[in-house]
């Protein structure tokens, strides 16, 4: 039987290079799900001279270095944004891989990080947050986190998840019904929730609270860069996301710093 220390150590590698090669598919994602576009057929090609693009040429970040980024067969530029992306993917896998280590929730958890990926790149790119995404994700949500519960007997954070989507769809429902957010962020929101409330109630809060933390910081960055006036629409999404993986790797430190700040926390 292999070494449970060995496991738990090997599980954020093998995330991070499987991160790598979903990578390498959200890019597909990113660019072709706001078209309507299959995500499975066509195979990739270049879009400047339309030659199918070669398995060895497909490998994550190294195709793209070992080619310096042009097209093989006409030289046309490959954006930097393709290796970045799946770098980008394989480095949250590992760090999801390990925060929640070998366990039964992780499947449940790289969904979340990939599909924060590709609805990150898409809201930036056209400022929505496609429903071929966010709609299927409660089902598999639900359905991965339900089998984490099973497998651990631990319901209670299956409830948690339940009264967690609840919440977040009532906070954000009543602001997109005064125009203060878009319908994707609605149900964007749910999801989260469920992600959030399943792992804790300090993420819940944490993460719920995060957002508009986030969102409101960005704003104010693009307004002083000049990127932005005080009516231009800003994708909340990222925000959103960002938000709810930064209070699963630290909602318990930051919930504590709160009530320490108010007098509430317990003595040491």
């Amino acid at each position: 039987m292999a070494d449970a220390g060995a496991v738990t150590a090997a599980t954020p590698v093998v995330a991070a290079l499987v991160g790598l090669l979903i990578g390498s598919f959200l890019n597909v994602v990113i660019h072709r799900v706001p078209r309507g576009e299959s995500v499975v057929r066509p195979a990739s090609r270049c879009p400047g001279c339309g030659h199918a693009v070669r398995s060895r040429d497909n490998v994550p970040v190294v195709s793209w270095l070992l080619l310096r980024g042009r097209c093989r067969d006409c030289a046309a530029p490959i954006s930097v944004r393709y290796p970045l992306v799946e770098f980008g993917t394989g480095l949250l896998f590992g760090a999801v891989a390990w925060l929640v280590g070998p366990s039964w929730a992780l499947p449940a958890y790289l969904y979340l990080a990939a599909i924060a990926v590709a609805l990150t790149m898409i809201d930036l790119d056209v400022q929505r947050l496609p429903d071929a995404i966010v709609k299927p994700s409660y089902v598999v949500a639900a359905v991965l986190l339900a089998a984490a519960s099973a497998a651990t007997g631990d319901w209670g954070a299956m409830l948690r998840a339940g009264i967690g989507c609840a919440a977040l769809l009532a906070l954000y429902a009543p602001l997109w019904l005064f125009g203060g957010m878009g319908r994707g962020d609605v149900k964007l929101a749910g999801v989260l929730g469920l992600y959030l409330g399943w792992w804790s109630w300090e993420a819940l809060v944490v993460g719920g609270f995060a957002a508009f933390v986030l969102g409101g910081a960005v704003g104010v960055a693009l307004m002083l860069l000049g990127r932005a006036r005080r009516r231009t629409k800003v994708p909340f999404g990222p925000s959103m996301l960002a938000g709810a993986l930064l209070a699963l790797f630290a909602a318990a430190p930051v919930a504590s710093w709160y009530l320490g700040v108010v007098g509430l926390a317990p003595p040491a």
